[in-house]
Parts: structure tokens; C-alpha cells; sequence
């Protein structure tokens, strides 16, 4: 049976937004993303789905970019207040664990279910760090959101391939600089 936590519902919804804002978005792809976190039976997802969880995964973004707490927080509360319904225990028949929904029900759409939930796991892990949950890559070249649960100094970009691209950038700049300074 498979466990919904919150950091797995963050985990998802980065992929998504990575898949619908940094990648050629479609109904494959995105159900691709989804039966990678757990989603099974018939998603039935159409275009206008794929539409309204892009649109969904531009307001998570902004959350991810937000410059601190503060405005990451002000930014949730703003999607709680539109996006979520009165929250509520469901295991989808018994299917998975019992887990939160906040969206209308489990025959809600994906667009709101999926910026519901993620508005969700992302306000309890911002309360429980007490910072942004993530953010979105310092690469000029990049710029895709990620997860950001470890504890010391943030991370700046989305991955190892990311930082290094960034670091090898810089040093060939100072080198060229040196010499031709």
C-alpha cells in the first residue's frame, strides 16, 4: 500500500512543475510523472488537464522563487484561500494510506487537485523548516525549481550538473580576466 507523505507530495509536485515548465508538456509526459509518484488506474487526463496543471505549476513556482518565508508564506496562504476546501481523510477506497486532500473530492479536477495538495505539502514543510522549501536553480541557464529539505546554508541549484556547469563558468571568467587584465 503506498504511503502519502508530505515529503513525497512535495517530491511530486516539483517533478510535475518540472515537467510542465522546463519540458515540452503533454498528456503522456505529465502521466509519465504521475504513475512515477503512485497515480494508477485510468488518470483519464486531457489536454485542458495538462493546461490547467501547467498554469497550477506557475503559482507553485513563484512560491519556490519566493526571496524568504515571509513571501513564500504569503504566497501559499493565497493559494490555500483559493485552491483549498476544508480538509479531509480519504485512502481512495482503501487503495493507499489514509492521507489529508484538501481539494473538493476525489473526483476533483487535476488542475485543483494538484494545486491544492502541493500548496499543502509545501505550507506544512515551510512550518515544519520554517524556510522556503526549495527554490529554483542559480543557473542562468537553468532556472528549474527544486526540493530543499537538508539542513545548513540553502541549495542554489537544481543539481550537481547545475552547480558544476556554474563553477567551471566562473573560473574560465576569472582566468580569462587574469590574463587579459
Amino acid at each position: 500500500m503506498e504511503v502519502h507523505s508530505t515529503k513525497a507530495m512535495a517530491v511530486r509536485a516539483v517533478d510535475l512543475c518540472v515537467a510542465l515548465l522546463h519540458e515540452q508538456p503533454s498528456i503522456e509526459s505529465v502521466s509519465r510523472v504521475l504513475r512515477e509518484h503512485g497515480e494508477a488506474g485510468d488518470l483519464a487526463l486531457g489536454e485542458a488537464d495538462v493546461a490547467a496543471m501547467r498554469s497550477a505549476a506557475g503559482r507553485l513556482r513563484e512560491v519556490l522563487g519566493a526571496a524568504g518565508a515571509d513571501e513564500a508564506a504569503a504566497l501559499l496562504n493565497r493559494l490555500l484561500a483559493g485552491a483549498a476546501r476544508p480538509p479531509r481523510l480519504t485512502s481512495h477506497g482503501g487503495t493507499t494510506s489514509w492521507h489529508l486532500h484538501v481539494d473538493s473530492g476525489d473526483d476533483a479536477s487535476w488542475g485543483e487537485w494538484f494545486l491544492a495538495s502541493s500548496a499543502l505539502a509545501l505550507a506544512v514543510l515551510l512550518a515544519d523548516h520554517q524556510r522556503v522549501p526549495g527554490g529554483l536553480c542559480a543557473s542562468g541557464s537553468c532556472g528549474r525549481p527544486y526540493l530543499d529539505l537538508g539542513g545548513g546554508s540553502p541549495r542554489r541549484y537544481c543539481s550537481a550538473r547545475c552547480a558544476t556547469r556554474e563553477r567551471v563558468a566562473a573560473h574560465r571568467s576569472r582566468a580569462s580576466s587574469a590574463v587579459g587584465g
